[in-house]
């Protein structure tokens, strides 16, 4: 007996992986709705609570990685699909781009390990130092100066020009030997250069209100713009203006 398979066309399996992405990306901004509106444990307020142990940690670790998929796996959907179509005739191509977007967001869950750590520094430093309790006002407005000065660093270009360049990107990091140690890697490389990329705004939620639902929905759109639009790149420096004329406003009000 002959057997046929029909395949459909690469541009509409590539289409088909891009849903699939966004609906996972929907699903994580509606459980991230569902968790604010509850105020359950994935609600940004509770995930930096000053309690240093191993339960904070994973919760705090789940929240953030949910946050990660619902704002930044949509800007990563060029290089996804890039990979896709470069490595769609090997064997097992859809776990290939599960490994690449499972390395991409482990590397985003090891910068929220370190923003924990952040966090809890910060809630136990005017503990040590109590006269730092009275300039606890100045936080909001610091992380906005250092996240508009960061706009203007080299790293920050460096960073956005390798999230800008898909193409380049996969071709420079897949060679098609190892295949699942290579996708992996390729994907905690990428999550690495948009780590670099975003970090500073992504903490802006700390400072602005991190369980405001609106608030994760702009910053999501705003580094969504800057990863992916032609004219992405024109942004970062008038955001970065923005972001240090309001911090500097901030301060001046709070004095």
């Amino acid at each position: 007996m002959l057997m046929f398979r029909i395949q459909a066309p690469p541009a509409l399996r590539q289409a088909a992986l891009a849903g699939a992405l966004s609906l996972l990306a929907a699903a994580a901004w509606l459980a991230l709705w569902l968790r604010h509106s509850s105020h359950g444990p994935l609600h940004p307020h509770h995930w930096g609570n000053g309690e240093a142990s191993l339960s904070s940690l994973l919760v705090f670790v789940a929240g953030w990685t949910v946050m990660t998929v619902a704002m930044m796996l949509p800007t990563t959907l060029p290089l996804v699909t890039t990979f896709y179509a470069v490595a769609r005739d090997h064997r097992g191509p859809g776990l290939l781009v599960a490994l690449v977007i499972g390395g991409y967001l482990l590397a985003w869950a090891g910068f929220g390990v370190l923003v924990w750590t952040a966090l809890l520094g910060a809630q136990a430093l005017p503990r040590v130092l109590p006269v730092l309790a009275d300039y606890a006002w100045a936080g909001g407005p610091l992380v906005l100066l250092l996240a508009g000065a960061f706009q203007f660093s080299a790293l920050k270009y460096r960073c956005l020009d390798k999230c800008r360049s898909p193409l380049s990107f996969v071709l420079e990091h897949w060679q098609g030997r190892n295949y699942h140690r290579e996708a992996f890697r390729l994907g905690v490389d990428h999550g690495l250069f948009c780590v670099g990329c975003c970090w500073a705004l992504m903490l802006l939620m700390f400072a602005v209100g991190a369980g405001s639902f609106a608030w994760m929905l702009l910053l999501a759109l705003v580094m969504a713009i800057e990863k992916n639009l032609p004219w992405g790149r024109r942004l970062s420096a008038p955001l970065g203006a923005g972001l240090l004329a309001g911090g500097l406003a901030w301060l001046v009000l709070l004095r």
